[in-house]
């Protein structure tokens, strides 16, 4: 008698996992899923922040190259360009230097997509624009800027990075 309630509470034993411990269970898992989510948004805003400011960082970059160039008087300038270039595709396309046959300067191999908009298209500055203004005077471009609404994680608006 004693061998036969021993094999039948082993038996039962074995059977599995109680509600409880099942409940338990998912109330963790949607705990730490409730704790991740925030944690993932905010790693995934940081990174396209990153890649916001290396765009801005490699276009800013580029004019900079190009005005120095104009400059030093290495490639043309147009008057009252102040030595800028014209748009963003002149970067790109590139310019011949002067004094050379067959010399081309290109400052970027493309223009990257502002990760905020997910588009190419940038604001833009001109040098007598005024440093607030949200649309382009014209012009030779002095400055980008991002063209999203929102705000970065330093409370900063995307277009005055």
């Amino acid at each position: 008698m004693k061998r036969t309630s021993a094999r039948r509470y082993r038996r039962l034993r074995q059977g599995g996992y109680t509600l409880t411990e099942m409940v338990i269970v998912c109330i963790l898992l949607v705990s730490l899923t409730a704790a991740a989510l925030p944690i993932g948004r905010v790693a995934a805003k940081r990174s396209k922040e990153a890649d916001l400011s290396l765009a801005l960082r490699l276009m800013r970059n580029a004019i900079d190259e190009y005005k120095r160039f104009s400059d030093a008087g290495l490639i043309p300038i147009e008057l009252g360009s102040d030595g800028y270039p014209p748009d963003l595709e002149t970067l790109v396309e590139g310019i011949d230097v002067v004094g050379q046959i067959d010399a081309r300067v290109r400052f970027l191999r493309r223009i990257p997509v502002d990760p905020m908009t997910g588009e190419a298209e940038w604001g833009l500055r001109a040098y007598d624009d005024d440093w607030d203004d949200d649309s382009w005077g014209g012009g030779s471009v002095y400055d980008v800027y991002s063209q999203s609404e929102g705000v970065g994680l330093n409370d900063v608006e995307y277009r005055l990075w």
